[in-house]
């Protein structure tokens, strides 16, 4: 079983991915690391001098090479399942799960993570949170279509653990 994680930047996507993953006795694979694989380039490196079209372009390339992995858990990157078809192929090949955490609690994480984030660079406090306040509003409605939705309350939650619980009972029904 391939297990998609989808959800906004800072959401802990990687993190959850490569703990889920040890639970399962699974491989993690993360997307944005298959793109930059491929495309021998970091992620904010190709938003600068080749665009996030092109980014796009190699990031649902890279998606549906997940298919030579029959399981796995796979972190996507924020955008992956706004673009294209890419939910619809996710859900068709896979369990996708949305990590939907507080704006709040994203805005903390990523007020660090500027540098390695190319959508984020030079924001202050403010700017930041408007800005996930925006893409939240904007990515929600594709998030919210996964077939799982784990919603995180406070930073300090054992989300690996109580997301497997939420699978197990998924694939229970």
């Amino acid at each position: 079983m391939r297990i998609f994680l989808i959800g906004f930047m800072g959401s802990g996507k990687s993190y959850v991915g490569r703990r889920l993953a040890a639970l399962l006795s699974m491989p993690f694979l993360d997307l944005d690391e298959e793109v930059e694989r491929g495309a021998e380039a970091r992620v904010r490196d190709i938003f600068e001098q080749k665009g996030e079209a092109w980014f796009r372009q190699r990031e649902r390339q890279a998606l549906h090479q997940m298919l030579s992995y029959p399981s796995a858990v796979i972190a996507c990157g924020g955008g992956t399942p706004c673009f294209f078809d890419n939910l619809e192929w996710m859900k068709a090949n896979g369990l996708t799960a949305y990590l939907k955490v507080p704006a709040g609690i994203l805005a903390d994480r990523l007020q660090h993570q500027q540098a390695q984030r190319p959508l984020l660079k030079g924001m202050d406090a403010s700017a930041l949170s408007a800005f996930i306040e925006k893409k939240l509003a904007e990515r929600g409605p594709f998030y919210d279509r996964a077939s799982i939705v784990y919603h995180q309350q406070s930073a300090d939650e054992q989300v690996p653990e109580r997301l497997l619980y939420q699978i197990n009972e998924y694939l229970a029904q």
